[in-house]
């Protein structure tokens, strides 16, 4: 079979593409939340984490060397509750992952590595937040990259990446491309156009990034539109440090128009990238999801979509202690949700081996468990982080909600020993104080992180608009909350 890439050349790709029916329904922003839905309306929301296809867990996809194991590692994902993967177009780390080469003309294996990994995940009902580039690594080894003039590509320098238009050309080109062979898929949830769009990609100037956005945004829409009637959601990340010294890229980031919800990379450098305890860095993301947020103007859901400790593992070659690093993870996802965020943000797993633990999958699953107490198609959220009061200091408060529902993360952060949380030999009982609930009556469910479970319902009465009191609210190391108001 024979694909034509509108800006580039013929592509040979050797076997036939099933062409049946899409089996998955398309993911949508929901009209009345900053959240989202499939197209059946029902909620849909990202839990998973960065994954590339020359890692342990997909290494088989390429060459079909070993595709039984990856279908077993996808069903094995599904059943802790992972919906969502963040995938690279190509993997610029080694030779032999790039998608075209030399630019323009597309791989055969990879194409078919992508046709099955599509494949796969609609049949177990996973989607792929994908991003066309591996900027890290392209940016690394660009002397080898096949964009690189010096490689017969169309770019002299990668500080030119956007503004050279012969690259531009040929990224639009990738774009149609994967448009054209995998955008029909309800496997495809979003794209992310361009992985951490940086001044160094444009000669150290944020100038151009406004219009570099729109051009592509437009032309995928396009692209989809004609082929489909229809577009996925699109979206742009940024390594969130940039944004301390280039405030004006919130408005790209936040508030470009043609971008369907915001996302950032939280790699603060005291706490997040080299963690000495495992609260500092709940308290920063939750920190970090409330700028997010309040950078919105018009609603929109809002994710982390790479979060790990990369100076601890990237410069200093330390890999985490793993009950250390499954706290670690698990404190930065309720804090992520709990703050406001889509799902518990999408962790740089920085491990040896380059896979997340067995403890970070139960976690992903044990926040898959809660989510159903919230309704999220008609969740119009705002951060409470400083606003929900507890009345011990030794509690850091997280926590969203509207005027019907609420949902809070308390965390112990006075006993800690060997940067982990001490659990008490009884728990402290603390007052909770809710604002912004309208009047009525309210389910309350308490939540086990730990161990996925429930620990208790009540119902209490709000008999006048405004503060909602919980009495008596036991707190061993941690506990979710949600707060439900009854019909």
């Amino acid at each position: 079979m024979f694909f034509r890439n509108s800006e580039t050349s013929l592509v040979e790709v050797k076997e036939e593409v099933s062409r049946e029916k899409v089996s998955l329904p398309w993911i949508q922003v929901a009209p009345d939340s900053p959240y989202f839905i499939t197209e059946e309306g029902k909620p849909w929301t990202p839990i998973g984490q960065n994954d590339a296809v020359t890692w342990p867990e997909f290494a088989g996809l390429f060459r079909r060397k070993d595709m039984g194991a990856v279908e077993d590692h996808l069903a094995y994902l599904v059943a802790h509750g992972v919906t969502c993967l963040r995938f690279m177009l190509e993997y610029c780390q080694t030779e032999n992952r790039y998608i075209e080469r030399p630019a323009g003309k597309f791989q055969p294996n990879m194409v078919r590595l992508w046709d099955d990994l599509f494949s796969l995940c609609e049949k177990h009902g996973l989607r792929i937040l994908l991003t066309p580039y591996d900027t890290f690594w392209m940016w690394i080894r660009w002397k080898h990259h096949p964009y690189n003039r010096a490689q017969g590509g169309p770019c002299k320098s990668r500080s030119k990446w956007l503004l050279c238009p012969d690259t531009l050309k040929a990224i639009k080109g990738r774009l149609t491309f994967a448009a054209e062979r995998w955008g029909g898929s309800g496997a495809l949830f979003a794209w992310d156009i361009w992985n951490e769009i940086h001044p160094a990609h444009a000669g150290n100037s944020t100038d151009t990034f406004y219009a570099f956005v729109n051009e592509l945004s437009s032309h995928l829409r396009e692209i989809e539109t004609r082929l489909y009637g229809r577009s996925h959601l699109q979206t742009i990340s940024l390594f969130g440090p940039i944004l301390q010294e280039h405030p004006n890229v919130a408005d790209v980031i936040f508030r470009h128009p043609q971008l369907d919800f915001a996302t950032t990379h939280f790699y603060d450098a005291k706490t997040i990238n080299h963690p000495k305890d495992t609260v500092a860095s709940a308290i920063c993301t939750g920190t970090l999801v409330r700028e997010a947020i309040e950078h919105i103007q018009k609603p929109k859901p809002f994710f982390d979509s790479e979060h790990g400790p990369i100076h601890a593992f990237k410069d200093l070659h330390r890999t985490l202690p793993e009950p250390f690093d499954d706290e670690y993870f698990r404190h930065i996802q309720w804090a992520h949700l709990a703050s406001g965020g889509a799902g518990g943000g999408m962790r740089w797993p920085n491990r040896h081996p380059h896979v997340l633990t067995p403890g970070m999958r139960v976690a992903q699953q044990n926040m898959a468990k809660f989510l159903p107490y919230i309704n999220w198609v008609n969740f119009k959220r705002r951060n409470l982080n400083h606003e929900i009061q507890v009345s011990s200091l030794n509690f850091a408060v997280f926590g969203c909600g509207d005027a019907q529902q609420v949902l809070v993360w308390l965390l112990r952060k006075d006993k800690l020993k060997n940067g982990l949380v001490v659990k008490p030999a009884h728990p402290d009982k603390v007052e909770v104080t809710i604002p912004g609930l309208e009047a009525g009556h309210y389910a309350v469910y308490f939540w086990d992180t730990v161990t996925g479970t429930e620990l208790k319902q009540e119902r209490v009465e709000n008999k006048i608009a405004g503060c909602l009191f919980l009495e008596g609210v036991e707190v061993g190391t941690d506990v979710a909350l949600a707060v439900v108001k009854m019909n």
